[in-house]
């Protein structure tokens, strides 16, 4: 069966730039516009030349796209203008893209109450802006502001701005959800209705997220006829954001209602790096991802129950909807207070323990597991704690060295320029083979001092940790109250790049966070094989 052709249309980098706090320069431009024509979307929407320097400067020259068709934002001629004598139009014409998106109301409250103007006037300016773009060799676009709420308001206007359009000779007539507020059952409907009058394959759906609906908006147009989508990496976009393709890509490429009828540009072998080019743009907005976003989110396959992780062990499929490689993700089994042996099991395959499913000390490592999270430990967010606890357990941790004794102390002083400043000061005392080594150092706080004190000299040991630093610092108030139980979690790099996280949990925070540096420290020389 020949497959119908979907388009993707990506708007990260106009609509996208609307997101609260969010700010694209124009290298960041350039690097996403390259990064979603690897990933095989059809249309990158960079800007809109003539409303700020950065989106002029980008469409100055033409990105060297290999596949997706580099797209220019912008409103039609305004109202008591000609196409000629239009700035923001000449600004879109002169701009080096291969296509034009207009934007035009397509609601007759909106026309009147926004624009100021006539249904007439309106219907002139969508007219002869699509004219006047197809007429400069381009291809053109017309996102319809507002439809859905105008159609349900007066359709037969709705319906004319979109005609307009198309009579002119747009590619694509674009049916807007500007507000957010349409419902899956109302987009199939209306969508449906469109079709009558407008091919499907010349109409695109752009749904915002205020419902938390975009995606199925989406897919509801594709059901009734649209072959067109626009959407934005991770759902950004003004307010609650827009359609997000990162679940709609892989819905399209995966499942079967849409996979055996669409074809798409985003090749498998594309998808795979879907989880990357999501992560690698929250990156650049020096974002944290979403861990719990659908397909790419960290927590997507993610198994914490022990009666679903005993069944995943079994087939990935009992609790999975699709591969997670798929998509560039893994499956990950954790280990917490609702773990059992299928949990601890899977945990112990992924870091390469060997056990013995019959030795009783797998069943006390799952109850001392489970005492541990009790007591405030959360091995879920520390996987090198939880292996050095497995290790310990099952007997498999090397001997490397003893704290004796740790000391350190936070004192003001007055430095060189007569400024008070804070330091702290520690002093660790370790016993390395009967070797007595004490070591002592300065911080900007206590655990800090800790940290460089322990890593000082570690004596034959010291050649296994040098590329160890600290990079992430977390506490947590499990309780509060003059007893409070304080939880430290510790993130630690080497020099491979590898990170791992550790934990301590005490009433003392100077203690809770030694543990974690302990933890770490000794983690490092088990993966650098040191020997014991």
């Amino acid at each position: 069966m020949t497959r119908e052709r979907l388009y993707l249309f990506d708007t990260t980098l106009r609509d996208g730039a609307q997101t609260n706090g969010v700010d694209f320069t124009l290298h960041d431009k350039q690097l996403i516009a390259k990064m979603l024509d690897e990933l095989g979307v059809d249309y990158v929407e960079g800007g809109y030349p003539g409303a700020n320097p950065t989106d002029t400067e980008f469409f100055a020259t033409k990105p060297g796209l290999a596949h997706a068709r580099f797209t220019a934002f912008g409103m039609t001629r305004r109202a008591g203008r000609s196409a000629s004598n239009d700035p923001g139009l000449a600004a879109l014409l002169e701009a080096k893209a291969d296509a034009i998106c207009f934007v035009a109301k397509s609601s007759a409250y909106q026309v009147r109450v926004a624009l100021e103007t006539t249904n007439k006037e309106n219907l002139a300016s969508i007219r002869d802006s699509v004219a006047a773009a197809k007429k400069a060799g381009r291809e053109v676009m017309l996102d319809c502001e507002h439809f859905f709420d105008g159609y349900k308001e007066d359709p037969a206007f709705a319906l004319a701005c979109a005609k307009a359009a198309y009579d002119s000779g747009a590619r694509w007539v674009v049916l807007c959800d500007t507000n957010g507020g349409t419902m899956p059952h109302e987009v199939e409907t209306i969508v449906g209705e469109v079709v009558k009058l407008i091919p499907g394959d010349h109409l695109g759906i752009h749904a915002h997220n205020d419902t938390e609906q975009a995606v199925a908006n989406s897919l509801a147009a594709v059901r009734a006829g649209a072959r067109q989508i626009q959407g934005t990496l991770n759902g950004l976009g003004e307010r609650c954001g827009n359609a997000n393709l990162c679940s709609l890509i892989p819905t399209l490429r995966l499942k079967s209602e849409f996979a055996d009828r669409f074809e798409i540009g985003v090749t498998n072998e594309k998808l795979a790096t879907l989880m990357t080019a999501s992560h690698t743009l929250d990156d650049m907005l020096n974002r944290a991802p979403n861990r719990h976003a659908p397909y790419v989110g960290e927590s997507a396959f993610v198994t914490k129950t022990g009666i679903h992780a005993s069944a995943v062990m079994k087939d990935p499929q009992t609790y999975e909807h699709v591969r997670p490689e798929a998509v560039g993700n893994h499956r990950k089994v954790l280990v917490s207070d609702q773990a059992g042996r299928s949990n601890v099991i899977a945990e112990l395959d992924r870091a390469g323990i060997a056990y013995d499913k019959n030795d009783p000390k797998l069943a006390r490592l799952v109850e001392e597991l489970k005492e541990r999270e009790a007591a405030g430990y959360a091995y879920e967010s520390a996987n090198a704690s939880f292996e050095l606890l497995a290790r310990r357990t099952l007997g498999r941790v090397p001997d490397y060295f003893h704290v004796e004794q740790f000391d350190v102390n936070v004192e003001q002083r007055y430095n060189a320029n007569g400024q008070r400043v804070t330091v702290a000061m520690a002093v660790v005392k370790v016993d390395v083979d009967g070797e007595k080594l004490i070591s002592a150092a300065e911080g900007n706080g206590p655990v800090n001092a800790l940290d460089v004190a322990l890593r000082k000299d570690l004596g034959k040991f010291q050649k296994f940790i040098e590329g160890l630093r600290l990079i992430d610092y977390r506490v947590r108030i499990l309780n509060g109250g003059t007893e409070a139980v304080t939880r430290v979690l510790i993130e630690s790099a080497d020099e491979t790049g590898e990170t791992w996280s550790t934990i301590g949990v005490s009433p003392n925070i100077i203690d809770a966070s030694f543990q974690a540096l302990m933890d770490s420290v000794i983690y490092k020389l088990v993966k650098s094989g040191a020997p014991a």
